[in-house]
C-alpha cells in the first residue's frame, strides 16, 4: 500500500445505494411481463452481477435463473427494464455516508480515481452527475465496456497499463465478492465494504485485504499504510 497510486471504485453498493430505483424498475418489468411482482428486499441480494443477471434473476425471483426461461423473454425483460430505469430519475438513489467526502481528499492528496463497474454504461453519466461525483474519476468503466465483467479483471488491468501502474499501485474498493475476485485475479489490493450487496454473504468471506463499514476509513487504511 505504500506505492499506491491508482484506487478502482465499484458504484452501486460501494458508493451509491441504487437498490430503490432499480427494484422499482424490476418490478415494473417483471408485472409488464405478466410475472409475479418483486421486492426491494428480494433485488438487493440480486444486483451486482449486471443488469441482464439482475431481470433474470427477478423474473425467476431466485439467485438461480430459471433455465426454462426463453432468451427472448429474458431480452424483452432486459428491454423493459432499462426503459424504466432510464426513466426513473434516480430519484431514490443516494449515496453512502462519506462517499464525496472521501473521494475529494483522496483526488486532494493526488490519487488517480477510477469508477469500474458493472452498470451498463449508458447510465453511469446521469447516476455521477446527478450526485455530482462525475469530477472525481480520471475513468468510468461500465459493464459492457469489456467483454467480460467482473471477476474478471481486464478493466482493472486496462487501468493498469493506462495509467502505468503495477498490481502494488492499485487497489479495488467495492462491496460484493466480484469486486474482491477481480482485485485478486489482477494482483492488486482490494478493500471491501460491509454495507453492500453481496448476495446474502460477508464481504469478509472472500478474504480482501481490508474490510471496513464506512468508506471514510480508506483514508485511515492508507494514511496507516503510507
Amino acid at each position: 500500500m505504500k506505492e499506491l497510486k491508482l484506487i478502482a471504485f465499484d458504484l452501486d453498493g460501494t458508493l451509491l445505494d441504487s437498490v430503490p430505483d432499480l427494484a422499482v424498475a424490476a418490478d415494473q418489468a417483471v408485472q409488464a411481463l405478466g410475472f409475479a411482482s418483486v421486492s426491494e428486499e428480494l433485488v438487493r441480494d440480486y444486483v451486482g452481477n449486471g443488469a441482464d443477471i439482475l431481470i433474470g434473476r427477478a423474473l425467476s425471483q431466485s439467485l438461480t435463473i430459471n433455465p426454462e426461461l426463453s432468451p427472448e423473454l429474458l431480452a424483452q425483460g432486459r428491454v423493459l427494464f432499462d426503459d424504466f430505469y432510464e426513466k426513473s430519475g434516480h430519484k431514490l438513489s443516494h449515496l453512502y455516508p462519506a462517499v464525496k467526502e472521501t473521494l475529494a481528499e483522496l483526488q486532494q492528496a493526488g490519487f488517480t480515481l477510477a469508477l469500474v463497474t458493472n452498470k451498463p454504461s449508458k447510465f453511469v453519466p446521469d447516476v455521477l452527475a446527478k450526485h455530482d461525483i462525475a469530477k472525481y474519476f480520471s475513468d468510468v468503466l461500465g459493464g459492457d465496456a469489456f467483454p467480460e465483467r467482473k471477476p474478471n479483471p481486464v478493466a482493472l488491468n486496462w487501468l493498469m497499463e493506462k495509467h502505468g501502474c503495477t498490481p502494488s499501485e492499485m487497489l479495488m474498493v467495492g462491496d460484493s465478492k466480484n469486486d474482491i475476485l477481480a482485485a485478486k485475479n489482477a494482483g492488486c489490493h482490494s478493500f471491501g465494504l460491509t454495507y453492500g450487496y453481496n448476495h446474502g454473504e460477508a464481504i469478509s468471506v472472500s478474504e480482501p485485504d481490508f474490510v471496513a463499514d464506512n468508506i471514510a476509513e480508506l483514508l485511515e487504511v492508507i494514511a496507516v499504510s503510507a
